[in-house]
């Protein structure tokens, strides 16, 4: 099968002859390359019924490789099992115009931090309106994850948001869960949320013109800033709902669907020729299929570009859910579902909705189905992979 690893090492020499890569760009390289080859060592497993051997190497962990996606959602999904709310959750989607894609490019972090700010002010600022609440000052209780990309490898910046629906309301008699007031599974039309949006994100780029913070935006010329602008007010930003979801179950398996999704999966690359790499994109709503082809530079130049800068966090939580107030709120808004606490046994159900989404027993032998494997003999990866060059990349080598 065709991967990601294998564009990379075929039009690597070709693409890093004419291109400079930046620093979590590289690492990433180096590491998707090398991902579960021996270059990072590994274990030899023999079963101990019929004597069936293999190796098994390790993973590179990085975020952006395909084949450590799943070993990270699952840990990350067994951690969140204990703060879903027994409550109706709503997905939301937070789009920036592709205007200001130019800027993402000069100051990508600015951009995302910007985007994540004003999203979760602007979700904050309407959950403590009793417009939409009932009751004033409440605190909602939800998370952000970012993509950059389009299913065609472009520049595609915005969060989804899942929020449950309710507000947890503090006053002098302790701490109540308060649901919506127009319907339980109701949050904010999405017109008054783009326009709250897009207002708080003009402030902030206008802020951070004025303070130097974008210095090397593109189009900052007067002219070009003017015409940005223009663009940016002409037409409504892209904020919108999709249908409710349900309880804790529905809501940890749309969840998964979205945190640690790369790019692009090795599953949606069906072929690597000399010259372009062919990969599977959406055709249309209804998950219809069709076969988009790159040039295999311009794959790689695609893929690169949503490789985030070093420590920039792609999940987010917020309100009840942030990490400084989530042990005392979080709990108060279980009690006040009358939902239990976090117990061992939740943990071991937690356990085997792992094992379940997996679908695999790790140690059961693949030839006799009977056996268990043991290690038998332990390599040690390399202390560093080699630092890339047009005419020296990792190779994808097999067993020792």
């Amino acid at each position: 099968m065709a991967t990601l690893a294998d564009a990379l090492s075929q039009f690597g020499p070709a693409y890093l002859a004419t291109h400079a890569l930046s620093t979590p760009q590289a690492k990433a390289w180096r590491g998707i390359v090398a991902c579960r080859t021996a270059a990072l060592g590994g274990e030899q497993l023999t079963c101990d019924t019929c004597g069936h051997s293999h190796w098994q190497y390790h993973s590179c962990r990085n975020r952006n490789c395909p084949q450590c996606g799943m070993r990270a959602k699952d840990a990350w999904l067994q951690g969140r099992l204990s703060e879903v709310l027994d409550v109706p959750y709503v997905h939301l989607v937070f789009t920036l115009p592709h205007c200001l894609n130019a800027l993402y490019g000069a100051h990508p972090r600015w951009v995302i931090d910007t985007l994540f700010t004003c999203t979760a002010h602007t979700l904050t600022e309407f959950a403590a309106n009793p417009k939409w609440m009932g009751v004033a000052g409440g605190k909602p209780a939800f998370s952000l994850v970012l993509h950059t990309w389009t299913q065609d490898l472009l520049v595609h910046l915005h969060v989804h948001a899942v929020m449950a629906c309710g507000v947890l309301e503090q006053d002098g008699q302790g701490a109540r869960w308060v649901t919506p007031a127009r319907q339980p599974n109701y949050l904010f039309p999405g017109e008054a949320l783009s326009s709250v949006f897009r207002g708080k994100f003009m402030a902030a780029l206008l802020q951070a013109r004025r303070t130097g913070q974008i210095e090397h935006d593109p189009q900052a010329t007067q002219a070009l800033w003017n015409e940005r602008q223009r663009q940016l007010y002409k037409h409504a930003w892209v904020v919108y709902a999709k249908a409710p979801l349900g309880g804790p179950a529905q809501v940890l398996e749309y969840l998964s669907r979205y945190t640690h999704r790369t790019a692009i999966s090795n599953e949606r690359i069906r072929a690597i020729t000399p010259e372009e790499v062919a990969f599977n994109v959406r055709a249309n709503d209804k998950g219809g299929k069709r076969l988009e082809r790159l040039a295999g530079e311009e794959f790689v130049r695609r893929f690169l570009l949503h490789i985030l800068p070093t420590g920039l966090k792609r999940i987010r939580h917020y309100a009840v859910l942030a990490s400084s107030c989530k042990a005392v709120q979080l709990t108060a808004a279980r009690q006040s579902l009358q939902m239990p606490q976090s117990s061992v046994q939740a943990r071991e159900c937690a356990h085997d909705f792992l094992a379940r989404v997996a679908r695999i027993d790790v140690s059961l032998c693949p030839c006799c189905k009977a056996g268990r494997m043991r290690v038998t003999q332990v390599l040690l990866g390399a202390s560093r992979l080699p630092a890339l060059q047009s005419n020296v990349l990792p190779q994808r080598q097999g067993p020792p």
